[in-house]
């Protein structure tokens, strides 16, 4: 793999690490699969990218597009809480319609962004190539992010949102107002996700209203393949695993199409993304056979190369000499006490 495209996976990875970011708080944190992210993610490129050719700062196109994408969680909360429907179906609905509301926004099917100033733009002046400004701003960015989430998940707002996915009817009975911490989950989740849209158009130059598509299985790839590499409980582990699960996945993508031997072009993109999915999906449902068995072959090894005896004598917490002390004395009593 080359330099430039090693540095394009890393920043796709970090970008996308926000997604992964955002589906972790509503399919983890919550337990609210939303689908949502397929629509929000390219409402982030078009809210930014028509701002932008329309006049506004970046920085302020960029925390509208962010507000758009928290409105658009709202409602997909709002028809699941509100008028009942399935969480699955609600985001459903909010994905289809955000498609021409994105096409409203933006005019016509894409708009272009290389001739107009975006978020890197007052960081040139720092004598940085654009290859490595790219990456670089997008790790500021998401150590911004994560540092951010990690404190809110922690405050007694973010306790109360994740007692709302773990049990609702125990986060109820405890006075919890499950409805309002599943609206600010929601929005939370979607802003983060059109936040890193919104990224994506101006660091790519560009904004497509057919860029979300399969967004929500990189978000996933992300998350499962986080919890395989660094699995754990604690939120910051958690959090942080999304980001590694991200950059995981985007490097393995990379390496997988511009390997030659392999054969395969980017039009093969969504088979190495499915297969990708599927491997770290089989690797978390089996990690604790895979651990068992390893455990199983290291009791194995450790018998053959130091034997049965030693091995008991480690299992049992004590060494060779000790034990021989030990029977020396219960000899030494045995002769006592026939005499």
């Amino acid at each position: 793999m080359s330099w430039p495209a090693f540095l394009g996976a890393i920043e796709l990875g970090l970008v996308f690490g926000l997604v992964g970011i955002g589906v972790y708080l509503s399919f983890r944190v919550l337990n609210f699969p939303d689908l949502t992210v397929d629509g929000s993610f390219p409402l982030g490129a078009a809210v930014s990218a028509a701002l932008i050719v329309g006049g506004t700062d970046p920085y302020i196109a960029t925390g509208l597009a962010m507000l758009a994408g928290a409105v658009a969680g709202l409602v997909t909360a709002a028809l699941n809480l509100r008028f009942q429907i399935l969480h699955l179906l609600a985001s459903i609905l909010t994905m289809i319609a955000l498609y021409t509301i994105n096409l409203r926004i933006m005019g016509k099917p894409n708009v272009a962004l290389l001739m107009e100033p975006t978020v890197l733009t007052p960081l040139e002046t720092i004598g940085l190539s654009v290859m490595l400004l790219k990456p670089l701003f997008a790790f500021l960015v998401v150590v911004v992010v994560a540092v951010a989430v990690i404190a809110f998940l922690t405050s007694e707002v973010g306790l109360a949102m994740r007692a709302t996915g773990a049990n609702r009817r125990m986060a109820r009975a405890q006075g919890i107002g499950t409805d309002a911490t599943t609206y600010a989950g929601m929005a939370l989740s979607n802003a983060l996700v059109a936040l890193a849209g919104a990224l994506f158009a101006q660091m790519n130059g560009f904004a497509d209203v057919t860029i979300g598509v399969g967004t929500i299985v990189v978000g996933l790839a992300a998350v499962i393949v986080g919890e395989v590499v660094l699995p754990s409980t604690r939120v910051a582990l958690a959090v942080l695993g999304c980001l590694i699960g991200s950059l995981v996945y985007r490097l393995a993508v990379a390496t997988a199409l511009n390997a030659d031997f392999i054969g395969l072009t980017s039009a093969d993109l969504n088979l190495v993304t499915a297969v990708l999915v599927a491997a770290a999906l089989i690797l978390g449902n089996r990690r604790g056979q895979i651990g068992a068995w390893i455990g199983r072959r290291t009791t194995v090894g450790g018998i053959a190369r130091n034997g049965p005896v030693r091995n008991a004598a480690a299992h049992t917490g004590t060494t060779g000499p000790p034990l021989a002390t030990t029977t020396s004395n219960a000899e030494a009593r045995g002769k006592g006490g026939a005499e």
